[in-house]
């Protein structure tokens, strides 16, 4: 059989009816020559172009956080805090320096011992601050010139002015914010434990498993409009208030008064980890059951203060 430039007409013969026209074996070759050209791959897109655009939101966001910050401090609030209505809140979960040794950060990872002093610190991408009693973090935040956040402050900052259920919007969105892990007892110590407060609940290596408790700010999309991080999961947040008949009134119940505690015990909010729903759902979840002097692996905090007078 002929062969024109290397190429068969029995190679070509599925498309022989289509160009018979065209003068046969050589109309053939005609057509298939030209795919140097016809064929040639259309230019592809330049690495270096998509990563320059990539780049370019990048540091359009930098920007956009940069002028939130410098806005904030103008508003009257520090750096690391948002001001939210007439109050500043804490952007990220709290973490602790030592108050002897300011430049010292100490272990979030364990309970503090009797009659240490620790100063809250807020800052992105690091371990946040469990083991920690109310008591503890009031005092805290006091050394840092802050106070504990009231109920209604950080339900305000979570939810925003039309009590939207996450930080981020109206509807729950898994794996925006950093919840639903499963039990982390389980995990580290087996299923057939008998779990006490100190060995099991406040034992260091719980907040150390791969997989549980993230660095603040890590989860980026659990972020309030004011550019508040992980107010829903991660770790659960004391706040200033007690158990009372004044409660109700200051945030929403989802699931009833008769889920409280009594009377005088303490208050943390937005859940940790691995919640779900049994306190309440996103910015209205609530636990108000635990006296002010506990912690466990699971209880955090951060602080809130007044805007700076004249702003």
């Amino acid at each position: 059989m002929r062969r024109r430039n290397g190429v068969g007409c029995g190679a070509l013969l599925a498309r022989a009816l289509l160009l018979i026209a065209s003068g046969g074996c050589d109309g053939l070759n005609a057509q298939a020559q030209p795919a140097e050209a016809s064929e040639r791959p259309m230019t592809p897109r330049v690495p270096h172009l998509q990563k320059s655009k990539t780049d370019q939101r990048a540091k359009a966001e930098r920007k956009s956080e940069a002028d939130r910050l410098d806005q904030d401090m103008r508003a009257g609030c520090p750096r690391e805090m948002a001001r939210v209505a007439d109050f500043c809140v804490d952007r990220w979960e709290a973490h602790t320096v030592l108050a002897k040794t300011p430049d010292v950060v100490r272990s979030p990872f364990e309970p503090l011992r009797d009659g240490e002093a620790v100063i809250a610190r807020s800052a992105a991408g690091v371990s946040p601050q469990g083991y920690i009693s109310r008591i503890e973090a009031a005092a805290a935040c006091g050394l840092a010139g802050k106070r504990l956040c009231r109920a209604k402050e950080w339900y305000r900052a979570c939810a925003g002015e039309g009590r939207r259920r996450m930080p981020y919007g109206k509807d729950e969105v898994r794996g925006k914010c950093n919840t639903g892990k499963g039990h982390v007892l389980t995990q580290v110590f087996g299923k057939r434990v008998f779990l006490t407060k100190d060995s099991h609940y406040n034992n260091p290596k719980v907040n150390q498993e791969p997989g549980f408790l993230a660095l603040t700010g890590a989860h980026d999309a659990c972020k309030s409009p004011e550019g508040a991080f992980d107010l829903v999961g991660n770790l659960h947040e004391w706040v200033a208030d007690d158990v009372s008949s004044a409660l109700p009134k200051e945030i929403p119940l989802e699931y009833g008064e008769h889920r409280l505690g009594p009377r005088g015990s303490g208050v943390f909010m937005g859940g940790y980890y691995s919640s779900k729903r049994e306190h309440g759902r996103g910015c209205a979840y609530t636990t108000a059951t635990h006296a002010p002097d506990y912690h466990d692996y699971s209880t955090g905090f951060r602080c809130c203060r007044d805007v700076a007078r004249g702003k």
